[in-house]
């Protein structure tokens, strides 16, 4: 449908929502108009072709993201989003009705302003500990079925970085995810409408130049990584330094078990609240999904890669990270990551212009 069809505050309203985060900028999400009040949200995954979203949970956590902002964004336009999933539709491709209802006593929510200032940080941020206020109004940010639990002070962050680095040694030497990689990465840039630009990836120009280099074929990676340690810069500088340098981790973490889509959901409607209410408080975030994601995989069974050594390491940091969390059941954790305060990124991911989402 073209724009000109479209009514203008349906218009303003997935204008503001296309906004909401997605995992390598993936944008799993497409909107068809079916009336003045009622939009059909097509909501993807990715497992066909990343290795980090084999059982589509992540997916299904941005698509959650994104029906929260969503229902933020109608506030603006003095109405409420009724949404409802459609049954029996594959996991691989759920369908929502969203139903905007005028509501004169609506008022914009104030996370609104914050839709489109959300960033990813993967850079060092402030290791300032955070406030007690800051963290009463994440927390209660997130609802009652959810709870923030903190990695704090410098012997649990050293123990949080450690995972993560360790985490990405997987990450940077399985050729699953190097065809990832491949293909999310926009190289020599600060923005980019559907992918990571590698001036926001986190490292220094002359990594970047090498992993640009590097990435143009796999035996050079495995090359690299097997006789010259070619996966330690980038493990350092996007792991362990930035891991040390922040307030705190964090996990955000449901009072359940997540068992089904719907937990995932709601869990992804939690986690962009929280991430709004960082940008409110002046904070930045990073996720740090694979420890999560490969962890889930080495307790389900998943066999991920074809490197078995791969597979020996992700249950062994399985078990560290259940170590980290102290008991907490690690099937309630929808979302880990680090936080703090800093300078804002001077490149980022930006989105795909709304023309280019709508579903014909």
């Amino acid at each position: 449908m073209p724009l000109q069809n479209i009514p203008p505050h349906l218009e303003r309203i997935l204008d503001l929502a296309r906004w909401a985060p997605s995992g390598d900028n993936t944008q799993p999400w497409r909107f068809e108009i079916l009336g003045p009040e009622h939009v059909l949200v097509h909501g993807f995954d990715t497992r066909a072709h990343c290795v980090y979203d084999l059982d589509g949970h992540p997916s299904q956590l941005a698509v959650g993201a994104l029906l929260e902002t969503i229902s933020l964004a109608a506030s603006t336009e003095g109405r409420t989003a009724a949404i409802s999933r459609r049954p029996d539709t594959p996991d691989t491709h759920l369908l929502f009705d969203v139903r905007f209802n005028p509501a004169p006593d609506v008022r914009p929510d104030p996370l609104v302003a914050y839709i489109e200032k959300r960033v990813v940080q993967r850079r060092a941020m402030s290791t300032r500990p955070l406030t007690a206020e800051q963290k009463t109004a994440l927390e209660a940010a997130v609802g009652n079925s959810y709870k923030v639990v903190w990695f704090e002070g410098l012997g649990q962050r050293w123990r949080m970085a450690k995972l993560c680095f360790d985490n990405a040694r997987i990450r940077l030497t399985i050729p699953e995810a190097y065809a990832v990689h491949r293909s999310v990465i926009e190289w020599g840039t600060r923005f980019s409408e559907d992918k990571i630009p590698s001036r926001a990836v986190g490292v220094d120009l002359a990594t970047e130049q090498l992993m640009r280099w590097l990435m143009g074929s796999w035996r050079r990676v495995e090359f690299f990584n097997k006789w010259l340690s070619g996966d330690l810069p980038p493990r350092i500088q996007l792991d362990l330094v930035p891991g040390l340098a922040c307030a705190a981790h964090f996990a955000l973490s449901a009072k359940r078990p997540l068992r089904q889509i719907d937990d995932y959901l709601a869990a992804g409607r939690a986690m962009q609240r929280l991430w709004l209410t960082a940008t409110l408080q002046g904070l930045h975030i990073q996720p740090e999904m694979t420890p999560l994601i490969f962890s889930r995989y080495a307790r389900m069974g998943v066999r991920f890669s074809k490197l078995n050594a791969a597979v020996a390491q992700a249950n062994v940091n399985s078990r560290r990270l259940d170590a980290i969390l102290a008991g907490k059941d690690p099937e309630c954790v929808a979302f880990l990551g680090r936080m703090g305060a800093g300078r804002e990124p001077n490149a980022r991911s930006l989105r795909l212009p709304l023309r280019k989402l709508l579903q014909r």
